[in-house]
């Protein structure tokens, strides 16, 4: 696709006109200056010729003509051009069919982003699998390498060699079955680092694998062991040390962070929105991780119409500010004074428009209130009558013939008319109605008539905004967070540590504090220290 080619640098003409030659070696000069000056300039800079300039046909690069483009008429329209042309004339870009379009190259780059992002999700769970294939596999060559390799050779396996093989079989069954759960599993995010333990344990597994390869290789299948019992406990030792570093790896990625030791202060920047969270000992990176699937279980969902108020209102404001130049050059002596005297009383004005800024900002406010309030009363009616409306037909169906019974689908359309207009005015008033769909209404609807739930059960959904699970994919307006820290992201969290979360249109502010050490003591109340003798007075009033 054609676009068009930057080409940065000024053009150099050669000055044909009559002038003296002391003016036009001038002019050569100041123009040389200012190209070594330019050439510095970024590539990307463009600066468009001014209006009252006369435009070049040509396209000029690094001060020469690009190939193909006549000299003559750049050079007669030179003639006509005042001494500093070097200052404001630029190249004027043209027409390249060997270019790429912008859209072409974000287009190649999200493609690969794609696929790099694909590899990098599947990756640990292929590695993860050859290293468990590799890991179940050694045992089992062990065992049967010297049978394969010199039967003949081979001592007889008694009682106890045959007990050491219901062992092995067990102990892999259960190596098996743990790796499974803690290794074999699809990843929850893409990280930008590796996980250091992860990557520790797999490199503990190949060291341990690799070492008992090196010596079954010299001190067995050189030597051609008879003692074919010893080799099975070679093989037991083997499967017991996986089974410890599987113990190992069930601490360090699974156990450690349990306890918490630190208080996660987040905010969003846009609203201002907090959140307070106790975590472990993480890695910045595994921390934003828990961070982020605790933003869309609890924080609300992200509405930038609820910011749209504000920024209007500010606008307005500033739009209200006039300043006045008092002394123009158009203004005559004695009308200087009274354009000053009327400047300062529309300044005045303007200042007294801006000490009564809150009073607008709190009728505004009051009368949004007053307005969801309505639009609320109106659709609890309208949904209430809707339901009662369905309790009633519910029970002349049951002695209708069932031919005439309605399916829930189609009596969760019948009544969906009658409570859509209020629903849709509320969700406008309180700017939400590009968070629930039709369908979806619909879906909710049918679902609260299945279950037999109450008119409230069904409005909760859309009186308040729910968290950002609630609503679908398409609804979270962020699938891509990334993330911003001085610190290293492998490295664990700390007191005060501090970094960001971005996303599109807004960030989360993450703030790290430790959970002070407390002291709790006992203090004891002996039982006896209760008890005490009501003494009553012998004498009575007659």
């Amino acid at each position: 696709m054609d676009t068009e080619s930057t080409h940065s640098g000024y053009s150099y003409h050669s000055s044909r006109s009559g002038r003296s030659n002391r003016h036009g070696d001038r002019s050569r000069e100041r123009h040389k200056a200012s190209s070594s000056k330019d050439s510095t300039r970024s590539e990307r800079s463009v600066v468009i010729n001014p209006p009252d300039t006369p435009s070049q046909d040509s396209p000029v690069h690094n001060g020469e003509p690009l190939p193909g483009d006549p000299t003559s008429t750049a050079d007669q329209e030179d003639e006509g051009q005042d001494d500093n042309w070097g200052e404001t004339t630029t190249a004027v870009t043209g027409t390249s069919e060997l270019s790429i379009s912008q859209e072409d190259v974000v287009g190649l780059g999200k493609e690969m982003q794609d696929r790099t992002r694909g590899f990098r999700r599947y990756l640990p769970l292929a590695v993860g699998s050859c290293v468990a294939l590799m890991v179940l596999a050694t045992p089992l060559a062990f065992l049967l390498l010297p049978v394969l390799m010199w039967p003949d050779r081979l001592q007889a396996c008694g009682a106890a060699c045959e007990g050491l093989f219901l062992s092995i079989a067990f102990k892999l069954l259960i190596l098996l079955m743990a790796m499974w759960a803690l290794f074999l599993k699809p990843g929850r995010a893409s990280l930008p680092r590796v996980c250091v333990y992860r990557a520790f344990l797999t490199t503990l597994t190949l060291l341990l694998t690799m070492s008992y390869w090196l010596f079954f290789g010299v001190r067995i299948l050189d030597a051609q062991d008879e003692d074919y019992h010893g080799i099975v406990q070679f093989a037991v030792s083997l499967v017991d040390s996986q089974l410890f570093v599987h113990y190992l790896a069930v601490v360090l990625m699974e156990l450690r962070h349990l306890q918490p030791c630190y208080t996660v202060c987040v905010i969003r920047s846009t609203d201002g929105e907090t959140r307070q969270y106790n975590v472990g000992q993480l890695s910045v990176q595994k921390a934003a991780l828990s961070i982020l699937e605790y933003y869309y279980r609890d924080f609300p969902l992200h509405n930038p119409a609820l910011l749209s108020a504000s920024k209007h209102r500010a606008a307005k404001h500033l739009a209200g500010l006039k300043v006045y130049n008092v002394d123009a050059p158009g203004s005559t002596a004695g009308a200087q004074p009274g354009n000053g005297n009327q400047s300062r009383a529309m300044v005045t004005a303007a200042a007294k428009r801006k000490d009564s800024a809150h009073n607008e900002l709190y009728y505004e406010e009051a009368d949004y209130e007053r307005r969801v309030r309505k639009r609320r009363a109106r659709l609890v009616v309208a949904v209430e009558e809707a339901f009662t409306h369905v309790r009633r037909m519910k029970k002349e169906d049951e002695q209708a013939t069932p031919s005439d019974i309605m399916d829930v689908r189609e009596a969760a359309l019948a009544i969906f008319p009658s409570m859509a207009r209020a629903l849709q005015k509320y969700l406008r008033t309180t700017r939400r109605q590009h968070c629930h769909s039709m369908e979806s209404i619909q879906k909710h609807l049918a679902f609260c008539l299945v279950n037999n739930m109450s008119p409230k059960a069904f409005l909760e959904a859309y009186l308040a905004p729910g968290p950002t699970l609630q609503y679908g994919p398409e609804r979270w307006m962020a699938d891509q967070w990334t993330l911003v820290s001085e610190a290293s992201v492998t490295g664990g969290i700390k007191e005060g540590s501090e970094f960001l979360l971005k996303c599109l249109d807004f960030s989360l502010a993450v703030t790290i504090k430790g959970i002070p050490y407390i002291r709790l003591t006992e203090e004891y109340i002996d039982p006896k220290s209760h008890k005490f003798i009501l003494l009553l007075q012998s004498e009575t009033s007659v």
